[in-house]
């Protein structure tokens, strides 16, 4: 075969149906942050388009947005709180699946300083705490109240910009402030400036144990495109060990795509997060795992949370494990 006939055969062969990327839109649930580091590793190292995968990344404003988008097709692909997705299959019964596990622990958390005297969320009792108006958290709050024997008549809750929340615990405006595990760098760094030590009470060791961030899909797409969302799965989750191993780099990949971040504003927030990923919950069950106690203690918190029947759903349909990579 002369040059010219072999170089047609390639230009032919790599045009081919065959060799083309399947496009797929990821859907975020909140705005691009540290959190979110594994999508853009999988896009920036490579670990998409050795899947075969064209990944377009679309930002979001929280886990209804984001599921709802998913539902209607804007989306194929995307990450939302389990728990929502879980209220959204009882109240509107959206098209929408589970796939893999992200984040296996609760990200809700109360944060205060040592200078306090709280040690233990028990101590929270007649102290004034702050919160997010919108925060997930808000929802979850008067269960683990309830969980160490209080009720939110036992504390002095007012609503804050999430922004002001620091500032209000590090000034002593508020004993406590509720806020997420993927913020611990952030606010021990804000403490530090202002001389003081911060404490961390994590809603998981004081009994809220539920499954948080998952990768969830479009039932269209899961029924139509197996393959591409098998192949989807292990990219991702290859991406969020990477990210787990090479953290400032997963920081960089992130700036890389993200240019009203730096990676110093990133590698912090993924520090925190990727405890939510890899911990004795990961060491059990394995990485994306959805383990069927942990996922019907999910549902059960979720249901009393919300005020839902807990008849109303089998958590075992909200999940698909058939997508994770063999063993899994």
């Amino acid at each position: 075969m002369n040059r010219l006939c072999a170089t047609a055969l390639v230009a032919i062969t790599l045009g081919s149906p065959a060799f083309a990327l399947d496009k797929i839109t990821y859907q975020l649930d909140w705005l691009p942050g540290g959190d979110k580091a594994p999508i853009y590793v999988c896009v920036e190292e490579g670990f998409c388009e050795e899947a075969g995968l064209d990944v377009s990344i679309a930002p979001g404003r929280g886990s209804s947005e984001a599921i709802t988008k998913i539902a209607t097709g804007v989306a194929q692909v995307g990450s939302a709180g389990i728990e929502a997705l879980m209220a959204a299959k009882v109240t509107e019964g959206v098209p929408v699946t589970a796939i893999a596990s992200i984040f296996n622990t609760g990200p809700h958390a109360f944060y205060t300083t040592a200078d306090k005297g709280i040690s233990e969320l028990a101590d929270v009792k007649g102290k004034s705490v702050a919160t997010s108006p919108f925060t997930s958290s808000n929802v979850f709050l008067p269960l683990v109240l309830k969980q160490n024997g209080m009720s939110e008549d036992d504390i002095t809750l007012t609503k804050a910009d999430p922004g002001a929340l620091g500032p209000l615990l590090m000034t002593g405006q508020s004993d406590v402030i509720i806020a997420w595990l993927t913020d611990v760098t952030r606010y021990t760094n804000q403490a530090k400036e202002a001389g003081k030590d911060i404490v961390v009470l994590p809603w998981d060791s004081a009994g809220l144990k539920l499954y948080s961030a998952s990768l969830i899909a479009s039932d269209t797409f899961l029924t139509e495109q197996p393959d591409v969302a098998k192949r989807f799965v292990g990219a991702f989750l290859k991406s969020i060990q990477f990210a787990y191993d090479n953290p400032q780099k997963a920081a960089e990949d992130t700036a890389a795509m993200v240019p009203e971040l730096s990676a110093e504003d990133v590698i912090g927030s993924w520090t925190d997060a990727s405890k939510l990923a890899f911990n004795p919950v990961t060491d059990e069950f394995g990485l994306g795992a959805f383990d069927e106690a942990r996922l019907a203690s999910t549902w059960k918190l979720v249901a009393e949370a919300q005020g839902l029947d807990a008849e109303a759903l089998d958590p075992e349909t909200v999940v698909d494990r058939s997508f994770l990579p063999d063993g899994m």
